[in-house]
């Protein structure tokens, strides 16, 4: 049985459309129609069918990309992946704060509600400015629904299609009812096309959300096709309602009825209660109160998803993403959102919070259709959606030029803020992620690998916006003087090859009745060699030429500190020396080691350090990736020869084997070794001509090779020369990593 896990594919089609509707039939359809009827006249329903249109273009894009790549984080994903990290960076800071935005308009819609319900109006003055009830109720909501988010809700999917429903059959109601009383002269006149725009850019809010239903890809029943009607389906319907819903409003009423509301007044309700009576105005004011709030808790749920996703790729910290002890909850990132939010509430009206989420969303729409035609032009060769766009490449162009013409309609000053969120996020992807990505873009590997064909200011501008990873760190955990020596030349030989920086650990350890603060205190009593062991250290690393930094880190922990520092200090590779009490230093470390290894892991068992003849067991994973990483860098520095082990007793098929091995893993110049019969026998017979076996963890379990020993602690133990155990970074289950992982 494979350890791989796969999502039960248990959604429909009408259960995805169901959350395609459900992020959009929300607040912008309750709060903003009486504006836009103000601003573009009769043109209001073709706004909303323009943004609809738009949304459209957009939604075959999308429905191409998911299929493709069903992973979370949506269009971010998406652009991250098509164009690199600097356009990942500016998708994932639009989206993010264009979600925060939007729940701060959905939170002031819902303080209009409230206000209609309870008779509010005013505000509270304070010293210059008197500060709208409007606002006030917004904030306590928005400060109550990040605080929900924070502690974790139940899961909430049935009520949400159950508000879904309400909304619908509350809109259908209004316009079924409402069309018996429509008259044609009641229309108001058309404002012009520069005002339709203008406010199409405004109510465009209303249409966010759609890309989500990409997110849950991976659970949707055939998705090929399932997924396209669900994200296509979704605007078409939501469309088609906010269009009946906009001309119910225009002709129900006399001319002027809505221009001539006073403020505060919410022009969907007071036309349900002139066409239908009180009964429809609570059942709109009800039905705006779940939209509202429904609509924030959605944006903020959805942020955090996001922030994972940016965190992954190291756009942002990955501390962002750290999970509440107590509820499980990416706290941190729930709470910036949260700050945000309430920023946003206290310092925009609600028009430039809807607008300022639309340019935002936006930008966002047009990078994506431009990440799907780089993903087809770049022939991709793990892209292969099962839907494919309408009319391509018509359609995402189109997508993508109409997206941003859009943003030229939006008042100058909402785009400018805008403006500046972009630009911050590409600064911020260039001064802060670009030294700590890895992620490189679709098309940065398009243009790079034909740069012979290219002009040389496109590649120039590739290259100088490449992912550089950051400085390499290699961590050496000193412990023993005996050893220091050795495990300081393995490090400072991988930091220098890779121009990175040696970073020497020594943790004193202090009992649980001594304060951290009094054994920092007390070192030289407590551990009387540790400035000598960390001296010798910098000494030994500085012969190389490398970057060197030393630490000496007090505390409670024994072995495990290993992995605290691994992340304290932002390390690539850490290297520790197998003592004779090893076996029981790593089962101290369980609870840190079965959970996952903050980075790449070498451990040494050292009989003198001589890497002039490299031996290096493999058959394949990425542990034995890592072993000829190690390998390689070794040989490059010393000059060692390099073998490498395959057990196999077909002979043909392992030295063909080798041969891709060894060239997908920069091993060309290696001898190449085919042995038959035990792997443990033949490993020990090709130690005998080497000087250092460099071998991979393997799938085996922790438990397993600890206590119930394995092939590799035998080897360890019988052959003459040293040994390094390497070990890749990953993430496992707390069974996988006691049990190892089954095989077929």
């Amino acid at each position: 049985m494979s350890g791989d896990e796969e999502l039960a594919k248990d959604l429909g089609p009408l259960a995805a459309l169901t959350i395609g509707v459900g992020t959009m039939i929300g607040a912008g359809i309750f709060v903003l129609p009486g504006d836009a009827i103000s601003d573009a006249g009769s043109f209001a329903v073709l706004s909303f069918v323009l943004g609809g249109g738009i949304a459209l273009l957009t939604a075959f894009s999308a429905s191409e990309l998911g299929t493709a790549m069903p992973k979370s984080g949506g269009a971010y994903y998406y652009v991250n992946q098509a164009l690199g990290p600097l356009f990942g960076s500016i998708a994932g800071w639009a989206n993010w704060m264009g979600l925060a935005f939007a729940s701060a308009f959905y939170m002031v819609g819902f303080g209009r509600y409230v206000a209609n319900i309870a008779g509010f109006s005013g505000g509270i003055d304070l010293v210059v400015v008197t500060f709208p009830y409007v606002k006030v109720v917004g904030l306590a909501a928005a400060a109550l629904f990040v605080m929900v988010n924070y502690v974790g809700a139940k899961e909430t999917g049935r009520l949400q299609n159950v508000i879904v429903v309400l909304l619908v059959a509350i809109l259908a109601v209004f316009t079924v009812f409402g069309s018996l009383q429509s008259d044609v002269s009641n229309l108001p006149a058309a404002k012009g096309v520069s005002q339709m725009m203008t406010t199409t850019g405004l109510i465009f809010v209303s249409y966010l959300g759609f890309v989500q239903i990409t997110s849950v890809a991976e659970e949707i029943k055939k998705p090929g096709k399932n997924l396209p009607r669900a994200v296509i389906g979704s605007v078409l319907l939501v469309t088609v309602i906010y269009a009946l819903v906009l001309v119910v409003m225009s002709a129900a009423v006399p001319q002027g009825f809505i221009a001539g509301l006073p403020d505060g007044e919410i022009a969907v309700v007071q036309v349900g209660v002139e066409i239908l009576g009180p009964l429809m105005g609570i059942a709109l004011l009800f039905g705006g109160l779940l939209a509202t709030a429904s609509s924030a808790n959605a944006s903020i749920l959805a942020s955090s998803r996001i922030n994972f996703a940016m965190g992954r790729d190291r756009i942002v910290t990955p501390d962002l993403n750290e999970i509440h002890p107590r509820f499980g909850t990416p706290y941190r990132a729930i709470g910036i959102t949260g700050l945000c939010i309430l920023a946003f509430i206290v310092l925009a009206d609600v028009n430039t919070l809807a607008t300022l989420g639309s340019v935002l969303h936006l930008v966002i729409y047009a990078l994506l259709n431009v990440a799907l035609i780089v993903m087809r032009e770049a022939d991709v060769p793990d892209y292969e959606p099962s839907y494919r766009v309408p009319l391509y490449p018509i359609t995402p162009i189109v997508g993508a030029l109409t997206s941003l013409a859009l943003i030229v309609f939006i008042e100058p000053f909402v785009v400018l803020i805008g403006g500046g969120f972009v630009a911050f996020a590409a600064a911020w992807y260039l001064f802060y992620a670009r030294s700590r990505t890895t992620q490189q873009g679709a098309l940065t590997d398009f243009i790079l690998n034909r740069a012979d064909e290219m002009p040389d200011e496109v590649v120039d501008a590739a290259v100088s916006v490449q992912p550089d990873g950051g400085d390499y760190r290699v961590m050496v955990a000193l412990a023993n003087p005996e050893s220091e020596h050795d495990l300081i030349s393995l490090g400072a030989a991988i930091a220098k090859q890779r121009d990175g920086t040696l970073v020497a650990v020594h943790n004193v350890y202090v009992p649980d009745q001594t304060s951290l603060e009094e054994g920092a205190e007390r070192i030289d009593q407590i551990d009387p060699g540790a400035k000598d062991l960390i001296d010798s250290a910098r000494e030994d690393a500085e012969t190389f030429g490398v970057d060197v930094e030393t630490h000496t880190v007090v505390s409670h922990k024994g072995f495990e500190e290993v992995f605290d520092a691994a992340g304290t200090y932002d390390i690539d590779l850490s290297i520790i020396g197998w003592g004779e009490t090893e076996r029981s230093r790593i089962e101290m470390g369980l609870d840190e080691v079965t959970d996952s290894i903050p980075c790449d892991f070498l451990v040494l068992k050292d009989r003198g350090f001589d890497p002039e003849r490299i031996l290096v067991p493999t058959a394949g994973g990425p542990d034995s990736e890592l072993s000829a990483m190690v390998a390689r860098h070794l040989a490059d520095e010393y000059g060692s020869t390099v073998t490498l082990l395959h057990v196999d007793d077909d002979r043909a098929a392992g030295e063909e084997f080798l041969e891709e091995w060894a060239s997908a893993n920069g091993l060309m110049d290696a001898e190449l070794r085919v042995e038959s019969g035990d792997v443990e026998a033949a490993i020990e017979r090709a130690a005998q001509d080497a000087s250092m076996v460099v071998i991979g963890a393997t799938e085996e379990g922790l438990l397993s090779r600890l206590i119930g020993g394995s092939l590799i602690m035998d080897v360890v133990e019988d052959v003459d020369c040293s040994v390094l155990l390497a070990e890749k970074a990953r993430k496992r289950s707390l069974r996988e990593r006691l049990f190892g992982i089954d095989q077929e």
